[in-house]
């Protein structure tokens, strides 16, 4: 079964010609019927950058930007998401204070924030750790995220949310502190009780009941792209070939597909996602 006459997203890839497939990987999305991605900026690390300020950060951003035009070169559309890694703080107090290293962040999302009212990416990334920390490295990381959310207001634009798994519904009231309407922020790597706009695994067993309930959000691949994890977190042919999958099996329907991979996020993002 070929995928109906509509565009099939992925909310949060990663494309890496250095570490990874690269274009070939790009290139496998379309050919499974993929048309839109969202090409989220990989950790400063994964760039050979080991920033000390927030112009280091410029190096990452322009870089990704340079993949969105080679990805664009195979016919897809693309949207660049830019922002600085909550796993950054760790590395970062390695070689300075914590309040040196969430000034860095900081100042590492006004530059992207910068790119965003350029026109140049359409969102940003920020987050928190996932795993255990220290509660003052906690306190610090959601200082990071905040700032992030009030950029995301003073730009217009989206956040994407790197965080521990579950419903972050703190973050509920971090975003309208800071004046972002909570539906543009996105929990990448979603659960399904999170109050916040979710972007789940396109493998995740309850998208079909969700997508039939009406329930908004958008899938994604989570593909890092590292040759040294080939197929993490799920391949990049992922999006298509699940939401093919459950079309076929009568899981979800056409309009649920069209909410998934064209309403939610052309609202969320405030794009005009259409075919090619």
């Amino acid at each position: 079964m070929k995928l109906p006459a509509i565009p099939i997203t992925d909310d949060h890839i990663h494309i890496d010609p250095n570490n990874g497939r690269g274009i070939e990987a790009a290139k496998d999305f379309r050919r499974s019927g993929g048309t839109h991605i969202f090409l989220v900026a990989k950790p400063s690390w994964s760039f050979g950058v080991e920033p000390s300020a927030g112009e280091d950060y410029r190096e990452v951003f322009d870089r990704t930007l340079h993949v969105a035009e080679m990805v664009r070169e195979t016919g897809l559309v693309v949207y660049p998401v830019l922002g600085v890694h909550p796993a950054e703080m760790n590395r970062l107090t390695a070689r300075m204070t914590l309040d040196e290293a969430a000034g860095v962040m900081t100042a590492g999302l006004d530059l992207a924030a910068c790119y965003v009212k350029e026109g140049r990416a359409v969102a940003l990334k920020s987050g928190r750790p996932h795993y255990e920390v220290a509660p003052e490295v906690f306190a610090a990381s959601n200082a990071v995220l905040y700032h992030a959310l009030e950029l995301g207001a003073d730009c217009g634009c989206a956040v994407q949310l790197h965080a521990e798994s579950g419903p972050c519904t703190d973050v509920v009231d971090m975003a309208r502190r800071a004046g972002i309407p909570v539906e543009r922020v996105v929990k990448h790597f979603a659960t399904p009780d999170t109050p916040l706009t979710p972007s789940f695994i396109a493998r995740h067993e309850e998208i079909p009941a969700l997508a039939r309930s009406g329930r908004l959000f958008t899938m994604e691949s989570d593909y890092m792209d590292e040759n040294s994890r080939p197929g993490a977190v799920i391949g990049p042919k992922s999006v298509p070939r699940f939401t093919r999958r459950y079309l076929e099996e009568g899981l979800i329907t056409e309009e649920d597909a069209w909410r998934i991979h064209v309403e939610t996020p052309s609202r969320t993002y405030g794009v005009d996602i259409a075919l090619p």
